[in-house]
């Protein structure tokens, strides 16, 4: 294309010159020049000016992506803002994150995070604050107070870091995966503020400590520690992964069981990590009462009773009476006791209540989840404590017993290794005799060969011997009976 008007710039120039050469004869000389200096210029001003559009091409080209950055830019701020009513994986806005944030940390008290473990004397475990001072910036109000005025002004004093005599609950901090920050994740238990200065504070445990503990902050491995003024709430929905939305299936939404494993990382039972996978999903019929919560729908109108018949305080303590309606006067209705639902409301009861509104004939059954119940952990670790002290005791005992059974084995043992001569003894002895036994029997057996042959000797010789006795007899008969006749004869 640059070609082509190259080309034709070429005849027009030389078009240009063959018309002012045919005018030569008509027009003068000043004509002649101030024609040829003007097409001259235009010529040589065409290629500064095809510069020129040509940049103003590209800067409009980049002005025209850079609007469409600015508002593409606005709605995601506006998304970031306030979030997005068209798309459901946009999540809740900034705003309504810092809403949430700012109950939560109502609910979850003041605290202290990223402070450093300076020393693992648990009679007063120092720690050191690592977030730097706030800067006040000039808000341009002015020159700095003369010195007279400052010195008359008396200094503010330093806002220690945490409330001397607090009681506080201490967790290691350690980094998340695939995340660069650190969250608790290990509790190291409850601590008393013994003094406290800008910079740092010094805990000491209320009680007796873990071994694990113990260990953990002897050792200096829980390097960094996140400190609580109060234990933090149990729930369901930060366990549920990002993005995901409640279905017929998933109360809650999906549960992150990645997330999970990354916080049992130490490793639960398999029945606790199942609770937490299960939370929000559908029933069984194996699971525990207290974890069975139905959705029912109404087919009628009708009215329930939330609040007690009388009012308590706040520091009374009593929230709800006995059937579960309102008693402190920060969770009372203002206008009526009652909530009306209309036809086609939907809501979640645990299975109990459910089941009496079904009876009623007011609802439908919808489906039923199972809820895994939130944990208090004031009365768990209270109670967890409880149970290791019985153990404790239980593994004294234990150690007592086997005390007791290794000096019986000992003694046993003892008894054996003194008594292994004789049997050696006993054992020679025995062989001995059973040789002799042996031998015995063989002289026995050769005594009663002998015997019997003698036996069988004198037999035969004692028959022989009636043989002789006979032959004898005879013999003598006939000599007396010779010597008879011859003394009887004439």
């Amino acid at each position: 294309m640059q070609y082509a008007i190259l080309g034709l710039l070429i005849v027009v120039v030389i078009g240009f010159f063959v018309l002012v050469w045919k005018a030569a004869p008509t027009w003068r000389w000043y004509h002649l020049v101030t024609v040829s200096i003007t097409m001259l210029l235009a010529v040589l001003f065409i290629f500064p000016t095809a510069g020129a559009l040509k940049s103003r091409a590209a800067w409009h080209q980049i002005k025209e992506k850079l609007e469409v950055r600015a508002e593409k830019a606005k709605q995601e701020y506006q998304t970031l803002k306030f979030g997005s009513l068209t798309d459901p994986e946009a999540g809740e806005g900034v705003v309504a994150l810092n809403h949430e944030l700012s109950v939560i940390s109502v609910e979850a008290g003041r605290v202290w995070r990223s402070l450093e473990l300076k020393n693992g004397d648990l009679k007063g475990i120092v720690l050191a604050n690592t977030q730097p001072a706030p800067i006040i910036p000039d808000d341009g109000g002015g020159a700095p107070p003369a010195a007279d005025d400052a010195a008359a002004a008396p200094a503010a004093a330093p806002e220690a870091l945490v409330p001397e005599g607090l009681i506080v609950y201490g967790f290691a901090e350690r980094p998340m995966p695939n995340m660069n920050l650190q969250l608790p994740r290990f509790y190291l238990g409850e601590f008393r503020v013994i003094s406290s200065t800008p910079d740092q504070v010094t805990l000491q445990p209320t009680g007796k400590l873990e071994k694990n503990q113990q260990d953990s902050i002897t050792s200096m491995q829980a390097g960094r520690w996140s400190i609580y003024e109060m234990l933090p709430l149990d729930g369901h929905e930060m366990f549920i992964a990002e993005g995901s939305t409640p279905d017929e299936n998933h109360l809650f939404g999906r549960v992150d069981d990645k997330l999970l494993a990354d916080l049992f990382e130490s490793g639960v039972s398999q029945k606790t990590l199942d609770s937490y996978l299960r939370d929000g999903s559908q029933a069984t019929p194996d699971d525990p009462p207290l974890s069975r919560w139905t959705r029912v729908e109404f087919i009628k109108k009708h009215k329930i009773q939330v609040d007690g018949q009388r009012t308590t305080a706040a520091t009374d303590g009593d929230f709800f009476d006995g059937t579960g309606r309102a008693l402190d006067s920060r969770l009372q209705r203002s206008e009526e006791d009652d909530v009306s639902f209309n036809v086609g409301d939907q809501l979640v009861l645990k299975e109990e209540a459910a089941n009496e509104l079904i009876d009623l004939g007011v609802v439908k059954l919808i489906n039923q989840y199972y809820i895994r119940p939130l944990n208090d952990y004031r009365f768990v670790l209270r109670r967890i404590r409880l149970r290791l002290t019985a153990l404790e005791s239980q593994v004294q005992e234990a150690d007592y017993q086997k005390t007791v059974l290794q000096e019986a084995i000992r003694a046993t043992e003892a008894m054996l290794t003194s008594t292994q001569a004789d049997k050696l003894k006993l054992e020679q002895d025995f062989d001995q005799t059973e040789k002799e036994k042996l031998a015995i029997k063989a002289y026995h057996d050769e005594i009663a060969t002998r015997v019997e042959q003698t036996r069988q000797e004198l037999v035969r010789l004692y028959n022989q011997n009636q043989q002789l006795e006979q032959q004898l007899e005879t013999i003598h008969k006939t000599i007396k009976s010779r010597m008879d006749a011859l003394t009887l004869a004439p």
